[in-house]
C-alpha cells in the first residue's frame, strides 16, 4: 500500500489555472442544534477571514518538457521515414515555447497580521517569478518570499496590506485526538474560500514525503488548490497545514494528509526569523530494528533506531556512537521507532550538548553528544548520499562456501571482485557470490555482491568464519543471526531466521 500511495496517488494540492484572532474564555465556536448534530458556523465566519489564496506565475519547469529520443535511421526511399517524420515535426510544432509562463492556485494563511507574514506550502510557490495573495474580501496583494524548506513542504510569504489583517492562532497538534472534529479551509480548484469539515482519521502517518513525515490524517475534504491552507481545530486553533491527498483519480476521496502545526510553527519562526531552517545533525544512517534484529541484540521489544552507519567527522562518531547501537531515547524522550529520531534531533539545539541513552551489546549506555548544524553539513557536501547501486558485473567464477540454511554462497572478498562490484576500498568482509531465489537470504534481500562485515557484531573475514558462527548460533538456539552487510558505500543489518525456529 505504501508503495502504491508514494508513487502513484500522493498529490500535492497546488491547483493548476485555467489582526491575530484570538477567542475569548467563553466563546463557544460550535453552534448548538436540538434537531441533529453541531454546527460550525460562528467557528467558519470568523476564521474566514485569516485564509487567503495563493496565487504564482513562472516559467514551465524544464521536467515537463518531454523530448523525443532521436528519430530512427531509415534507408532511403523507406515508406516508414515520410511518417516518423511527419510525426517528429507534429510533436515539436506542440511543445510549449521555453518562455512560456504557468500559472498555478493555491492556500495559504495569515500568522501575523502586524507584518503580515502567511504561511503556505513549498510546492505553492516553487519556481514562481510573481507570487499574489488574495484576502477573503478580494483584495489582492503582491507578496514576497521569506524562505522555504523544502523538507518540510512549508513557505512563509510576506505582504504589506493597507488595512489591519486577521491572523490565525497556531494550536498544539500533539494535543489532537483520532476522532476529534476539524475544519479545513482554502481555494480548492482555485472555487476560493471554501469550508469542509471532518474528523482526524489517524495520526503520525509516513507517506516518504521528505525526512520528517509526521502527518496527520483527515477525511475532510479537501482537493487539488487546498495546498497550504490550514486545519482547525474546534477552539480555531491551526493543528495543520494542508499538504497531500490520497487519490486515484486526483479527487478527494476522504483520505487527506497535513503538516502537523508543532512541526509547520518551528519550521515558520526559523524561516522568519534566519530565512532558512536550523536543524540539529547527529551523522547516523538509521534503519528500523525488526522483531527479528530485537531478538539477535537482545531487545525485549523492537524499539530505537538502528546504526547501521556514521558519517565521517559527524557528531555521532566523535561523541563515540558506534554501528550497531540502538538509540533508544534522545534528550530523555523515548524513540519508540525509527521516524521518531529525525525530527527530535531536528528540533535540538545547535552546539549545545544532547543526552543519549544507546542499547549497546546487551545494555544501555549514556552518551552526550553535540549536535551540528543539518544546513551546514549539506553545504560543505559532508551528507552525499551513497553512490547509487548500479548493475554489478558478472563475477568470475570461484569456489564459493556455500551456506545452505540461508540460502548463500560466499566467498573471500578480493581485489578482482571489488572491481567486478564497484566495492570501495573502505569495506571488508565476506563476498556474497550467489544468492538462492527461495532462500531465507534472498526474502531479505540480500544479493550477489554484498559483503557480509560482522555476524552477530562480530567481524568475519573468511566465508568459514561465517558458516562458524552461523552454526554456533544455531547451537546456542538462536532463533536468528545478525548480519551486518555492506552494499557499496551503505550499510544495515540484516536478521536471518534459523530453519526450525
Amino acid at each position: 500500500m505504501r508503495n502504491l500511495l508514494t508513487r502513484l496517488s500522493v498529490f500535492a494540492l497546488a491547483a493548476p489555472v485555467a489582526a491575530t484572532l484570538t477567542f475569548g474564555a467563553g466563546f463557544m465556536p460550535m453552534h448548538a442544534r436540538a434537531d441533529g448534530p453541531p454546527g460550525f458556523e460562528d467557528l467558519a465566519e470568523n476564521l474566514l477571514p485569516t485564509v487567503v489564496n495563493v496565487s504564482t506565475t513562472g516559467k514551465l519547469p524544464q521536467s515537463a518538457r518531454k523530448e523525443l529520443p532521436p528519430m530512427p535511421e531509415l534507408p532511403p526511399g523507406s515508406p516508414f521515414e515520410e511518417f516518423f517524420k511527419d510525426f517528429y515535426d507534429q510533436y515539436k510544432n506542440n511543445q510549449p515555447p521555453a518562455d512560456e509562463k504557468v500559472s498555478s492556485l493555491g492556500s495559504g494563511f495569515i500568522i501575523d497580521a502586524a507584518n503580515g507574514y502567511i504561511v503556505t506550502n513549498n510546492h505553492v510557490i516553487k519556481d514562481a517569478d510573481e507570487i499574489k495573495v488574495t484576502l477573503h474580501d478580494n483584495t489582492t496583494l503582491d507578496a514576497t518570499l521569506v524562505g522555504t524548506d523544502e523538507k518540510t513542504d512549508v513557505a512563509v510569504l510576506k505582504v504589506k496590506p493597507s488595512k489591519p489583517l486577521t491572523a490565525a492562532q497556531w494550536g498544539d497538534s500533539d494535543k489532537s485526538k483520532v476522532g476529534s472534529w476539524v475544519l479545513a479551509i482554502g481555494n480548492p480548484f482555485g472555487l476560493g474560500g471554501t469550508v469542509t469539515a471532518g474528523i482526524v482519521s489517524a495520526r503520525q502517518r509516513d507517506i516518504s514525503a521528505g525526512p520528517y513525515d509526521d502527518f496527520i490524517q483527515t477525511d475532510a475534504s479537501i482537493n487539488k488548490g487546498n495546498s497550504g491552507g490550514p486545519m482547525f481545530n474546534l477552539k480555531g486553533e491551526v493543528i495543520g497545514v494542508n499538504t497531500a491527498i490520497f487519490s486515484p483519480s486526483g479527487g478527494s476521496v476522504g483520505i487527506g494528509f497535513a503538516i502537523p502545526s508543532n512541526i509547520a510553527h518551528e519550521v515558520v519562526d526559523q524561516l522568519i526569523k534566519y530565512g532558512k531552517t536550523k536543524r540539529g545533525w547527529l551523522g547516523v544512517r538509521i534503519q528500523e530494528v525488526t522483531p527479528d534484529i530485537a531478538e539477535s541484540l537482545g531487545l525485549d521489544a523492537p524499539k530505537g533506531a538502528l546504526v547501521s552507519s556514521l558519517t565521517a567527522k559527524s557528531p555521532a562518531e566523535a561523541a563515540g556512537i558506534q554501528p550497531g547501537d540502538v538509540i533508544l531515547t534522545f534528550n530523555g524522550h523515548d524513540v519508540e521507532n525509527v521516524h521518531k529520531l529525525p525530527r527530535m534531533v531536528a528540533e535540538a539545539e545547535v552546539g549545545k550538548p544532547s543526552d543519549v541513552t544507546v542499547w549497546r551489546k546487551g545494555k544501555a549506555e549514556k552518551i552526550s553528544v553535540t549536535l551540528g548544524q543539518l544546513e551546514t553539513a549539506e553545504e560543505s557536501g559532508m551528507l552525499k548520499p551513497p553512490s547509487e547501486q548500479g548493475e554489478a558485473k558478472a563475477p568470475k567464477k570461484e569456489p564459493a562456501t556455500q551456506l545452505e540454511s540461508l540460502g548463500l554462497g560466499l566467498s573471500a572478498l578480493t581485489d578482482a571482485s571489488r572491481d567486478q562490484y564497484a566495492l570501495p576500498k573502505a569495506l571488508h568482509g565476506v563476498l556474497i557470490t550467489e544468492v538462492k531465489k527461495d532462500g531465507l537470504a534472498a526474502e531479505k534481500g540480500l544479493a550477489p555482491g554484498d559483503v557480509i562485515a560482522e555476524v552477530d557484531q562480530q567481524e568475519v573475514s573468511t566465508p568459514d568464519e561465517v558458516k562458524q558462527k552461523v552454526e554456533a548460533a544455531q547451537k546456542a538456539g538462536h532463533a536468528s543471526v545478525l548480519f551486518f552487510v555492506g552494499r557499496k558505500e551503505d550499510m544495515r543489518f540484516v536478521a536471518l531466521k534459523l530453519k526450525g525456529k
